[in-house]
């Protein structure tokens, strides 16, 4: 949860800047997003490809529990498209690709800034915090009423990393690779579906 307050804090900072014109006109440039997604993308790659002991562990993992990033994603984009029955304002594709994030707020609301714009953007990095820290504070109650794969289902992207440790303590050692497996294949499915909506 500390994480999420952090880039919360980092966001209203750059909101301040930008209001006040704080920054050298160098910084404000448009065109620096994409650096910065670009550098994004090569950590994000790193921290996958360097993660070996994760990757080896993948094989002792049962076929069905498998499925489970396959379900987080269906039912996450099912949910976006209810979503636009409430929200008639936003088209069916602005939904997904918010909801295609996951929690990876980092990188789905950089995409979304880039080609639909900084309210959606903004949207889509307070969806995804959202996400995130729901579980951190919901995954015992989420244990308790719907089972162990709950918190990791929704935790999305998030599983392997900073949700990683309450999942374990409310849903057991058990589940620990099945959470890493899981936040792996979701954060690795984030950039193509988030592009792959923006750009309907």
């Amino acid at each position: 949860m500390k994480g999420s307050l952090i880039i919360v804090a980092f966001f209203v900072a750059g909101i301040l800047c930008g209001l006040y014109h704080l920054l050298p006109e160098a910084l404000v440039n448009p065109d620096i997003s994409y650096y910065v997604l670009c550098a994004l993308m090569f950590f994000v790659g790193v921290s996958v490809g360097s993660n070996t002991s994760a990757l080896k562990s993948f094989k002792s993992l049962n076929p069905r529990l498998a499925l489970l990033p396959l379900m987080t994603i269906v039912g996450t984009l099912a949910g976006c498209s209810i979503t636009t029955l409430l929200l008639p304002e936003r088209s069916l594709s602005d939904c997904l690709a918010v909801g295609s994030g996951f929690g990876y707020y980092s990188l789905s609301s950089i995409f979304i800034t880039q080609y639909r714009g900084a309210e959606l953007g903004m949207v889509a990095l307070l969806a995804n915090i959202v996400r995130e820290v729901f579980t951190l504070l919901g995954a015992p109650l989420l244990v308790r009423w719907f089972g162990p794969l709950s918190p990791i289902s929704v935790g999305g992207a998030t599983t392997m990393d900073t949700t990683l440790p309450i999942i374990t303590r409310c849903s057991g050692n058990d589940f620990v690779i099945l959470s890493i497996f899981h936040g792996f294949v979701v954060d690795f499915t984030v950039p193509f579906l988030v592009t792959f909506f923006c750009s309907l």
